[in-house]
């Protein structure tokens, strides 16, 4: 009674309004200590809920393992204090668990039910093969955009695209990295990602305000070597962006004096390894290659786009990395600065 997002175009209406003694914060001004309070308080109650949802769901079915779609199971928060209470052994979460999953739901049901397929074996590995189930240009599509449009860029070849990229994020600049299939779903997991240090107490604000355009307050994710996980959270490592773990030990971070991190792609993997090869921290900060009201780009003329509109120091675009320094100014054919409504 108090939601109108099944049929209008807000979330809440009136009836939600009177409950909290006034009418929803309009866009764009200050967030206050009520906004904060009402988020807080929404959160621990969201919490509540899917735990004693899946309390009474392991009661009655005796299931070890939980899968979770729809767009509450993109609550990281939440999905991180469920897998710690442990009322399952595990979690798997839907990487596209908002609305655009249900696609995939709509494509399995036909292939299972309809066409009488057998089920897959189980093998222990990711079915959805890391949720890279989008669309994938070569260097030569890269290159024909490019060249195409006068665009300056260095082709290298990967060790030296490598080599170049980790010691740019190792001095502090923030990269856009756009590399093989895009992810299906609202999280960038090394496709289209913007990258930067974790160690640098000031990456977040710097992303955040220069970068995404978006409030400060809003964190980032780390992407962490798989092999250097164990034993250093309270729980697995997390797999699609899904879930917030705890850190139990500061060696991730050498000499970055914070208690918490501020923030399977081949590829990606040697990336940061080429970072922790060089620094001893094998984890840096991940996004999505986006910014605020945007979609995460698709094509290299949308990443090219985003780029140019930020203040993003460098775009790996395959193995052609572009300095912001030496682009131009503008260019009649790509509309740069051209930007979308905010969310």
């Amino acid at each position: 009674d108090f939601f109108d997002y099944c049929t209008g175009l807000t979330m809440t209406n009136g009836r939600f309004d009177e409950l909290f003694d006034g009418p929803p914060r309009k866009s764009e001004t200050e967030l206050t200590q009520r906004e904060m309070d009402l988020a807080r308080s929404i959160q621990d109650v969201t919490e509540e809920v899917m735990l004693r949802m899946s309390r009474h769901v392991r009661k009655v079915t005796g299931e070890k393992y939980l899968c979770l779609a729809g767009g509450v199971a993109l609550n990281c928060v939440g999905n991180g204090k469920l897998l710690r209470q442990q009322v399952f052994d595990d979690l798997w979460i839907q990487p596209a668990a908002g609305d655009a999953g249900g696609a995939l739901g709509a494509a399995y049901i036909v292939h299972y039910h309809h066409l009488k397929n057998p089920a897959r074996e189980k093998t222990g590995r990711d079915l959805q093969r890391g949720s890279f189930l989008g669309p994938a240009y070569d260097d030569n599509a890269v290159r024909e955009f490019l060249d195409g449009h006068g665009v300056p860029y260095d082709p290298l070849s990967e060790e030296q695209m490598l080599d170049v990229v980790s010691d740019a994020i190792i001095s502090g600049k923030v990269i856009g990295w756009f590399q093989g299939r895009m992810e299906f779903g609202p999280r960038a997991l090394g496709g289209r990602s913007i990258l930067g240090d974790a160690r640098s107490a000031e990456m977040q604000k710097k992303m955040n305000l220069k970068i995404k355009f978006r409030e400060s307050f809003r964190p980032f994710a780390p992407s962490v070597l798989a092999e250097h996980v164990r034993g250093r959270y309270s729980a697995r490592g997390a797999c699609g962006m899904a879930e917030v773990v705890l850190v139990t030990t500061t060696e991730l971070l050498p000499g970055a004096k914070l208690e918490r991190l501020p923030a399977d792609h081949p590829l990606y993997h040697a990336l940061i390894s080429a970072f922790h090869r060089k620094t001893g921290c094998p984890v840096i900060v991940n996004t999505s290659f986006n910014v605020r009201g945007e979609p995460i780009v698709e094509s290299p003329q949308d990443a090219y786009k985003c780029f140019m509109r930020t203040e993003m120091d460098l775009l790996v675009l395959g193995n052609c990395v572009l300095h912001k320094e030496q682009q131009p100014q503008f260019h009649d054919d790509i509309d740069w600065k051209r930007t979308y409504g905010l969310d």
